[in-house]
């Protein structure tokens, strides 16, 4: 099996509908593919209907904003329960803070002296409940202040930049343990990316293990050869189950096609076993998804 767990759509900051990336996802070959939206699982239904008018399998998930030691660290969840109470009270404050810093980012830029306004932002984020730096960097594109994504974060948007502006996330622990009491798993993200890796270590990810946590994703785009190697030896010691994804956003981010990481089979039928523990313990009826 063709397995990529780490994607997203128009329901966050991809350039795809849900449907259309389910199409994409089946013509790439893949036969299963989850959609990880940013803090949001607003496509969730779309991509699910989606998945019948094809031979793929949609896994239900959402990549979480979380912190620790001041550091974002990013969860992906997945098949929770999104209306178990914590995680939906956590969930809504993550929204919150994306939709409360947008004015704030506009100001700073134009303080910088960048011609912006928040209503040219909310076009570009359409329908999308979550608001998202993408989508500031995608109007300074249209604007031709800068030619892409990339040079809109190195140059406007990333920290220590103009416009960057902190806002709420959850602390990763207690993020990982409403995942889980919601009868979902979580994973994280490019663990050894951008500035995650400062706080997983060793230490720190025998610390979510203990929350909580069953996986890493290890073969990502941001991670090198040495890194890839590194985390197999520490996945492996502390029994975590090893995810490869391609993190798609569409022409939002390039060098990130659908399925050029994956997750072995072994590895995606440990995590739906996972799942299945954790829905038992819940009460829930466990998520029907493929198995191999």
């Amino acid at each position: 099996m063709r397995i990529d767990l780490h994607t997203h759509s128009t329901a966050s900051d991809g350039t795809h509908r849900p449907a259309d990336l389910v199409r994409l996802s089946a013509e790439a070959g893949l036969d299963v593919v989850a959609l990880t939206d940013h803090d949001s699982m607003a496509g969730w239904t779309e991509a699910s209907a989606a998945a019948a008018d094809f031979e793929i399998s949609v896994v239900p998930g959402i990549e979480i904003s979380t912190t620790t030691s001041g550091a974002a660290v990013h969860l992906l969840g997945y098949l929770l329960d999104p209306s178990y109470p914590p995680l939906a009270t956590e969930l809504a404050l993550i929204l919150q803070g994306r939709e409360g810093r947008l004015a704030v980012i506009v100001e700073r830029l134009n303080l910088a002296g960048i011609d912006i306004t928040e209503a040219e932002v909310r076009r570009q984020v359409g329908a999308a409940p979550a608001i998202g730096r993408p989508h500031v960097a995608d109007v300074l594109v249209a604007k031709g202040v800068v030619a892409d994504r990339n040079e809109a974060f190195a140059t406007w948007l990333s920290w220590g930049r103009p416009g960057h502006v902190q806002r709420y996330a959850t602390q990763t622990e207690t993020m990982i343990r409403q995942v889980t009491e919601s009868g979902g798993v979580a994973v994280i993200a490019h663990p050894f990316g951008r500035g995650t890796r400062q706080v997983v270590d060793m230490e720190g990810l025998a610390r979510f293990r203990a929350a909580g946590l069953v996986g890493i994703e290890v073969d990502h785009q941001d991670h090198s050869a040495a890194d890839r190697r590194t985390l197999t030896e520490m996945a492996q010691e502390l029994g975590l189950v090893m995810t490869g994804s391609s993190d798609f956003h569409g022409a939002g981010k390039v060098d990130h096609e659908l399925g050029c990481n994956l997750t072995a089979q072994h590895e995606y039928e440990r995590l739906l076993d996972a799942a299945a523990l954790h829905a038992a313990a819940a009460g829930r009826e466990v998520t029907s998804v493929a198995r191999p």
